[in-house]
């Protein structure tokens, strides 16, 4: 009776552990996320990049007119446009119309604040350890906090980070849900980014190259293909039993015997190699032939939009060009500018080489490519740090627990103690506030960026019926929200003959060699036959205009940024 009311009583206590356990993780989980939300929402810009001003304009032409391809807002005639991330514009455009500029920054924080949750949701789930999970989503916050922004790309962020979560658990389970999900993934990427969307198979590539890999190497070619052709050997010969030399036949079984000994023992220390590998964990997973059919149908999705075939012809056209080769976000990682990113490689070097950590091979594939493509361009530092958070969270976590038993329930224990949340939140706030601060007094559109004044007098005193403006880059998207038609805007590839369909200029290198001054400006002023000009007051056009006092360019309107300049004659209008 006694041993079993102590059974009893300690099946209690553990019940009673298990539930503390589970409650502690519920805790943990709840203000992690509401730290995580707080973060995300102050690190979000208040002012909006020159991409979200045409992000509305385009949103507002789809709902009216549809989608046409042409484009409708640079005084150039007929230029072919793709609208590579409509249903983005559409959305963005139809908070805008409910709610104006507040409810696009609104939106922006809610997705900064998803895109959080979703890291460590992710991280925590493939993991299972939300501890370091918090940790390394709050770095990762901080190298992501540049690309906060009211883009497209905040939502492919939030895609590309779930894709990996149904990649890996479609490995794992090889649940059906998994791969619907990965595909509706596709459909939306194709739909809401589609300069991203090759992207999205990218990631599926280190999962089956280690497939391969692994397959490789225990088949062992080469011995298989000679067992193979021995056995036809023995089987065609014992079949036609016409063999005039026995002794032949009795060498080859033997030799077929000895081969399939080797085998057997190269398989036995390759098993006991997999077991325990010195440093990389190669894994074969029958579930990755039904993800590369997962694969094939998401592949068909880029045909279910209304754009035809840029899903699979935008990326190649812009590598095509030189649009990449003169925008900041596309040219090449130089690291020695970039501090957190060689912090970052330093740690993940420091882990795999001077300790006893160990790394999937796929993972090894996985951060090694995403490193090629930072390196290759900038702006992949942020899927660099996107999907390589759940790299370093695993490495984390081997390492901890290959040096320490109980390491990681260790770790675990000190977060939950309620004086370290008090601590963490306190720390969390006071970043948060750092962060918010400088923006307090920010508005959605930066008059010094942005010719918002300039644009007044333009729409109250030219004839935009009869005007060419000759503008920069940088601010062509606002001009155009406004509704002056530009010489050009953010949109670069819609500027290049690879997308506009005219092979006879090309705009973007044309202001590229304008504004570098490796152009004189009236000879392209002539080409286009500008009739004003909108720049900003240091540009080096402008500087040549005011220094040689040039009498074909009357003044017109002039605040402490830009100038606004009437083209004397001009020989053609039209």
């Amino acid at each position: 009776m006694d041993n079993c009311n102590n059974v009893e009583n300690s099946n209690k206590l553990k019940r009673k552990r298990k539930n503390r356990k589970i409650n502690l993780d519920i805790n943990f989980t709840v203000v992690g996320i509401v730290l995580i939300i707080l973060l995300c929402v102050c690190i979000t810009p208040v002012t909006f990049q020159n991409d979200t001003y045409y992000t509305i304009k385009i949103g507002e032409h789809i709902k009216n007119y549809g989608i046409d391809m042409m484009d409708p807002f640079s005084w150039h005639e007929d230029l072919s446009y793709t609208y590579p991330h409509w249903l983005y514009d559409l959305c963005t455009y139809l908070v805008y119309g409910i709610v104006g500029f507040k409810g696009i920054y609104i939106a922006t924080c809610a997705l900064s604040a998803v895109l959080g949750i979703s890291i460590f949701l992710v991280n925590s789930k493939l993991t299972k350890n939300k501890v370091i999970s918090f940790v390394v989503t709050i770095g990762s916050l901080y190298m992501l906090q540049d690309y906060i922004a009211a883009r497209a790309q905040l939502v492919t962020f939030i895609l590309f980070i779930w894709e990996l979560f149904c990649i890996e658990k479609f490995i794992k389970d090889r649940k059906i849900i998994y791969g619907l999900v990965l595909i509706v993934i596709s459909l939306l990427i194709a739909n809401l980014h589609c300069a991203t969307w090759p992207f999205f198979f990218v990631l599926f590539l280190p999962y089956i190259a280690e497939y391969i890999i692994a397959i490789v190497a225990d088949t062992i070619i080469y011995s298989k293909v000679q067992i193979f052709v021995l056995k036809m050997i023995i089987k065609i010969k014992s079949k036609l039993k016409k063999s005039k030399k026995p002794e032949r036949l009795e060498r080859l079984k033997f030799k077929l015997e000895e081969l399939e000994n080797t085998v057997s023992k190269v398989r036995i220390i390759r098993e006991e190699e997999k077991a325990n590998p010195y440093k990389i964990i190669i894994s074969r997973d029958k579930n990755v032939k039904f993800l590369i059919i997962i694969m094939i149908i998401c592949a068909l999705m880029g045909l279910i939009t209304p754009i035809g075939d840029t899903p699979y012809t935008y990326l190649y056209k812009t590598m095509e060009g030189n649009t990449t080769k003169n925008i900041s976000e596309h040219l090449p990682l130089t690291l020695a500018n970039n501090t957190e990113i060689m912090g970052m490689l330093v740690i993940f070097l420091s882990i795999l080489i001077f300790t006893k950590a160990k790394i999937k091979l796929s993972d090894l594939f996985m951060i090694s490519g995403l490193c090629f493509l930072m390196f290759s361009t900038r702006r992949q530092l942020s899927m660099f740090t996107l999907i390589g958070s759940v790299t370093l969270t695993r490495l984390v976590i081997d390492l901890i627990s290959r040096y320490t038993k109980k390491g990681l329930e260790e770790a675990e224990k000190v977060f939950r103690h309620i004086g370290v949340v008090i601590a963490l939140t306190v720390l969390i706030t006071l970043w948060s506030y750092d962060a918010v601060k400088p923006k307090l007094d920010d508005n959605f559109v930066n008059s010094n960026s942005y010719p918002v004044e300039a644009c007044d007098y333009i729409l109250e005193n030219i004839d935009l019926d009869n005007a060419r403006f000759y503008n920069e880059y940088n601010f062509g998207s606002y001009m155009l929200f406004r509704g002056v038609p530009v010489f050009i805007d953010s949109r670069a590839d819609l500027y290049a003959p690879e997308f506009s369909g005219n092979d006879s200029e090309d705009v973007f290198t044309d202001f590229i060699n304008t504004s570098s001054i490796s152009k004189f400006y009236e000879d392209t002023f002539k080409k286009y036959n500008i009739t004003h000009l909108i720049i900003s007051k240091n540009s080096k056009t402008n500087m040549i205009i005011t220094k040689t006092e040039d009498s074909n360019y009357k003044e017109l309107y002039s605040d402490k940024n830009f100038i606004v300049y009437e083209r004397l004659n001009v020989e053609n209008k039209d």
